[in-house]
């Protein structure tokens, strides 16, 4: 199972989070005025125009005066009074033929401005019946208010064109432009503006939020099913993880289902080892229990009845005893190894020294038992090595227990030996015998808690722990082991330590014997 929304790192390089937030900053500033650009270019200024085509006002200074309705106002009263001025200069006796006024009247209205002219103080044309005489009045005689004032109260602006007829008579024409209901074009463009404003707002909005989901809330969603599917307990799935901080945030957490599935499988397996830890120990211990129980029977019910009986039946009973001494040591030793705690005092130890004694324990136990034993040492000096004499003691005990264990019976005599060696940086040791060997596909796992090769190495009994807590002790030696065989000839295993070297040797050699 994948899950993807991280991207894939193979792909190609992701945009960092930092790099994406300074891009969209830049796309909040930078859209906005490309999006402008082309919206305005579609809308804004087919419109400008037309308003320059109605009014003649040129596009660029409509621009300058968008934002300022009196400012564009006066602008448009001041081209029609200038069309009015140019009548006058041209020919002011035509302001006395009221058809041609009436005309021009006519004219100006399309542009929401009117005229008024006064002679003699009497008005001789009107040209608006929509504005009162008292608003007419009150720019034409009173004049005691501001151009902004009079916009502002009667939604008009004027301007005055004096005019001397060819008699020499003399009059004033009025220009008024008419603002109650502003300039429909204007109201238009204004509306296109913000509409123009919301699209570009909307259009931006839309781009970073996308950019921005994309990058963050589709890896977050990613994230939320995964943590819901480790709620759920399935670990089996893999996230796809690019370049970027929420890549990192993918990849720890990826880490952590792994660590979670790792923990799952280690406690699985550590269940099944400790079922049958406790299969096996409960065989081991049912095995000398009942032969002791046996022979405790035989000494009560009189069977041995004599001193060399019962002495044999005491010997037998006190190794049996001894057997599960040992196997419980094996446990309390396995337990230690599960946390690590198994206690080490190491020392400087001379490596002949203690194989001598070593070899010495160990020829006396073996030819009591029918056994051949052989020790050969090859090492050219007094050779030392830091080690734990105690746990040491095990790891040899323990591999010479083991061949003792798998010695092959259709053979007449049994044989272990015990070599050690050395290179420029190592002491070697083999431990020999001529068992029954392991199978080739078995030697991989020797020294793996609990597996025991076949069932008939299953059969001759123990924990199946003890030579897991030979490689852990050689291990924390600083050692390597591993193990050569050949079936129904016989096994080898070889222990490689690092040689120990003291700048000066105080004192007495210690002996340390197995």
């Amino acid at each position: 199972m994948r899950l993807g929304g991280f991207g894939d790192v193979k792909g190609g390089k992701s945009v960092k989070l930092k790099t994406r937030l300074i891009i969209s900053f830049l796309l909040t500033t930078l859209l906005p005025l490309l999006f402008a650009a082309i919206i305005g270019s579609a809308v804004i200024i087919p419109q400008l125009m037309m308003l320059n085509e109605s009014y003649g006002i040129e596009t660029s200074n409509v621009c300058d005066y968008i934002n300022s309705s009196f400012g564009l106002l006066n602008k448009l009263n001041h081209m029609v009074d200038e069309q009015v001025r140019e009548e006058v200069k041209n020919d002011p006796d035509m302001f006395r033929d009221m058809d041609w006024v009436k005309k021009l009247n006519n004219d100006l209205e399309g542009k929401n401005s009117y005229i008024v002219i006064r002679q003699f103080g009497e008005y001789t044309f009107i040209g608006t019946s929509q504005t009162g005489i008292d608003v007419i009045n009150r720019a034409v005689l009173y004049d005691d208010m501001t151009d902004y004032e009079f916009l502002e109260k009667y939604g008009q602006i004027y301007s005055v064109v004096p005019v001397t007829y060819s008699d020499g008579s003399e009059a004033k024409i009025f220009v008024f432009t008419e603002t109650n209901d502003v300039i429909p074009e204007v109201r238009r463009i204004m509306i296109s503006i913000a509409i123009v404003v919301v699209i570009i707002l909307l259009l931006t909005a839309t781009v970073l939020v996308y950019w921005i989901y994309s990058s963050i809330i589709q890896p977050i969603g990613a994230l939320r099913v995964a943590a819901q599917n480790i709620k759920d307990g399935h670990l089996d799935f893999d996230i796809e993880i690019r370049n970027d901080e929420m890549g990192q945030l993918a990849a720890d957490f990826d880490d952590m289902r792994k660590r979670l599935k790792q923990s799952a499988e280690e406690k699985v397996a550590y269940d099944e080892e400790s079922r049958q830890l406790i299969s096996n120990i409960s065989h081991d211990l049912k095995t000398p229990l009942t032969s002791i129980k046996g022979y405790v029977e035989g000494l009560q019910d009189g069977v041995a009845n004599t001193p060399e009986k019962q002495q044999k039946y005491i010997h037998i009973i006190s190794t049996k005893v001894n057997d599960m001494t040992r196997l419980i040591d094996e446990l309390s030793l396995y337990s230690k190894i599960d946390t690590n705690k198994i206690p080490y005092n190491f020392m400087d130890i001379s490596v002949n020294d203690y194989f001598d004694d070593c070899a010495y324990d160990i020829r006396q136990d073996l030819e009591a038992r029918g056994i051949e034993f052989g020790f050969f040492n090859y090492l050219k000096g007094d050779v030392h090595i830091l080690a734990d004499p105690e746990q040491f003691n095990r790891v040899i005990n323990n591999i010479v227990g083991n061949s003792v264990k798998y010695m092959d019976k259709t053979k007449e005599k049994g044989r272990i030996n015990i070599r050690i060696g050395e290179t420029d940086t190592k002491v070697l040791i083999d431990e020999e015998d001529n068992g029954v060997g392991i199978d080739e596909k078995d030697l991989p796992y020797v020294f793996d808690r609990f597996y025991r090769a076949d069932a008939s190495r299953a059969s001759t009994g123990g924990s199946g722990i003890g030579l897991a807590i030979v490689k852990k002790i050689v291990e924390d030696h600083g050692g390597t082991i591993s193990a050569k065989s050949t079936l129904h000839a016989g096994t080898v295993i070889h222990i490689e330590l690092n040689k120990y070297i003291e700048p000066e040797v105080n004192g007495d050699e210690q002996n340390f014997n197995c």
